[in-house]
C-alpha cells in the first residue's frame, strides 16, 4: 500500500478492533493500523493481516500519513479518559474535514462533549454503538451512527458494508446528532441486561423450583427458540446448558455473581433524568449488584434460611406459564426502553426513528431476534405509537400472557425464587393500564408535610390547592408544582 492510500485508520488493535479490520478488509476496503503497544502492531501484521490490503505504523504522525483525504479515523479503545487522551494527540495531525470515529462504549454525553469540542477544529466527530461482540465485530454487527451529520454521507458506504445484513437491508443507518448513537447503543446494552434477566429467572425457577439439572432444561430453551422467544440469547442458553466439563455442566461450576461494564446502569441513570420508568432494566442491574453479594450471601442463608420450596404444580403448566411470564416481561422491557427513546428524542432534539433503531438491531447483535422484526413492524405502520403496549398486536401478544405471568410471579413468591425482573415488568403493566392509581394520597401526603399543593379532578389540570390539614398550618411553600 501506498502512501495516503488508506481508507480508513483503525486505532487499537484488541479482539474488537483487529476483527474489524478484517471485516473492512473483507469488503475492499484499505485499512491503516495503529497501536500504542508496538509489539501487538507488529504481531497482527505478521499474522491475522498477513496478505491483506492492511499496513501499520508505529507513531501517529506515520499513521495519519497513511490515509486518503478526508481522513477517517476509527478509535477502537477503552471507553473515558483513554478516548480524550487520543483525541488530543491526534488532532494536531488532522486537518477540518477530516473524521474521528469512536467505537467504543462511550458514555453519550461524552460523545456530546467531544462533538461540540472538534467541531472547533472543523473535525467531524462520530459516537458509533456497535453490538455483536468479536463475532459480530468480524462477521458484521449492529451498527448504531451518530455526532456530525456532515460525516455519515462519506463513511456510510464503507459503514454499511461492514454492517449485518437482514434481508437486505444494512443494519447501519443513522440515529442523530451529538451524541444519539451512543445514546441507543447504551439502550440497547440496557435492555441486554434486561433480556438476560428475564432469560436467568426461568432457568431459575425451572432449576431450584422444579429441581431440574441443565440437560433437562436446555430442550425446553431449544424449543423456545423456534417460537416467539427465537432470539441469540435463546439460542446460546441451550448451547450453555449443553456444555460440561469433566461431566459435569459447565453452568453447574460457574460463581453466581455477575459482573457489569456500566452501560445498564447509564440506562437507568438516563431513565430517571427523562422521568421514564425503565423498570425491568433497573431490577436487571440490581439483580446483578445483589448477585456480587456473595459472600454475603452465604452468610444471610445460614441465619435466615436460604433453601427455597419445590414447586408441586404440573412441570408442562409450570415451563407453559415460565414462557409467557419471559415473553410478556420481554414486551415490556422493549416497551419501556422505545419509551425513553421517545423522550430523550424530545429533550435532546435528535429525531430518533424508532423504526429504524428497531431494524438495526434485528441482526448482528446481541439482542437480536424475531421479535425485533414485529417491533420494526409495529413503528413502520406508524411512526408515531405512543408505546408499543397499545400497539394492536403487541396489546394481543401480552393480554394473552397475562394468566401464566402471573401464576409465574405467585409460584416463584411462595416458594422463595426472586423474579425481579417478570414481577417489576407486570407491577408496570398493570400500572400503565390502571384508571387510578394511589399517587392521590402521595399528594396528600406531600401536601400535609410540605404544602407542595395538589390537582383536583373535579378541576381542570393545571389548577393548583392546598389543604390547611391541622388547622395551624401555613402558606404553600412554593407558587409552582414540585416533583
Amino acid at each position: 500500500m501506498t502512501e495516503q492510500m488508506a481508507d480508513i485508520g483503525v486505532i487499537g488493535l484488541a479482539v474488537m478492533g483487529q476483527n474489524l479490520v478484517l471485516n473492512l478488509s473483507d469488503h475492499g476496503h484499505a485499512v491503516a493500523v495503529f497501536n500504542r503497544t508496538t509489539a501487538r502492531t507488529k504481531e497482527f501484521l505478521a499474522g491475522p493481516a498477513m496478505g491483506r490490503n492492511i499496513v501499520g505504523a508505529h507513531d501517529l504522525p506515520g499513521f495519519v500519513a497513511l490515509l486518503k483525504k478526508p481522513r477517517r479515523v476509527l478509535l477502537m479503545i477503552k471507553a473515558g479518559p483513554s478516548v480524550d487522551m487520543q483525541i488530543e494527540n491526534l488532532v494536531p495531525f488532522l486537518e477540518p474535514g477530516d473524521i474521528i470515529i469512536d467505537g467504543g462504549n462511550s458514555l453519550y454525553t461524552d460523545t456530546e462533549r467531544r462533538w461540540v469540542e472538534l467541531a472547533q477544529h472543523g473535525i467531524h466527530f462520530v459516537g458509533v454503538g456497535i453490538s455483536g461482540g468479536e463475532d459480530g465485530a468480524r462477521n458484521g454487527p449492529s451498527i448504531m451512527p451518530g455526532g456530525e451529520p456532515a460525516a455519515w454521507p462519506i463513511i456510510k458506504p464503507m459503514v454499511t458494508s461492514i454492517a449485518a445484513d437482514y434481508h437486505g437491508e444494512p443494519c447501519a443507518d443513522w440515529i442523530g446528532s451529538g451524541g444519539a448513537g451512543h445514546y441507543v447503543k447504551m439502550v440497547h446494552n440496557g435492555i441486554e441486561y434486561g433480556d438476560m434477566q428475564v432469560i436467568a429467572e426461568a432457568y431459575d425457577v425451572m432449576s431450584r423450583g422444579l429441581g431440574m439439572s441443565a440437560s433437562e432444561i436446555r430442550p425446553h430453551f431449544s424449543a423456545w427458540n423456534k417460537g416467539k422467544l427465537d432470539s441469540y440469547l435463546i439460542e446460546i442458553t441451550a448451547d450453555i446448558l449443553g456444555h460440561t466439563t469433566n461431566g459435569i455442566p459447565t453452568v453447574d461450576l460457574i460463581l453466581d455473581a455477575a459482573g457489569q461494564k456500566g452501560t445498564g446502569k447509564w440506562t437507568v441513570i438516563a431513565s430517571m433524568d427523562e422521568g421514564m420508568p425503565v423498570s425491568l432494566v433497573a431490577e436487571s442491574v440490581y439483580a446483578r449488584m445483589v448477585s456480587a453479594l456473595h459472600a454475603e450471601r452465604q452468610r444471610a442463608a445460614e441465619m435466615l434460611g436460604g433453601s427455597v420450596s419445590l414447586i408441586v404444580d404440573d412441570p408442562v403448566e409450570v415451563i407453559d406459564d415460565l414462557h409467557d411470564a419471559l415473553y410478556g416481561s420481554k414486551i415490556v422491557s422493549y416497551a419501556q426502553g422505545f419509551m425513553l427513546f421517545r423522550a430523550a428524542s424530545e429533550h435532546f432534539h435528535w429525531d430518533l426513528k424508532p423504526d429504524v433503531i428497531a431494524s438495526l438491531w434485528r441482526a448482528g447483535c446481541i439482542i437480536r431476534s424475531q421479535f425485533l422484526g414485529d417491533i420494526t413492524a409495529a413503528y413502520r405502520s406508524n411512526p408515531d405509537l405512543e408505546n408499543l403496549l397499545i400497539d394492536d398486536y403487541f396489546a394481543s401478544e401480552i393480554t394473552a400472557t397475562l394468566p401464566g405471568w402471573r401464576r409465574t410471579v405467585a409460584r416463584a413468591a411462595m416458594s422463595g425464587i426472586p423474579v425481579p425482573a417478570y414481577a417489576a415488568a407486570l407491577a408496570f403493566f398493570d400500572s400503565y393500564r390502571a384508571r387510578r392509581l394511589p399517587a392521590n394520597l402521595i399528594q396528600a401526603q406531600r401536601d400535609y408535610f410540605g404544602a407542595h399543593t395538589y390537582e383536583r379532578v373535579d378541576r381542570d389540570r393545571g389548577e393548583w390547592f392546598h389543604t390547611d390539614w391541622t388547622g395551624h398550618g401555613g402558606d404553600v411553600t412554593s407558587g409552582t408544582y414540585e416533583a
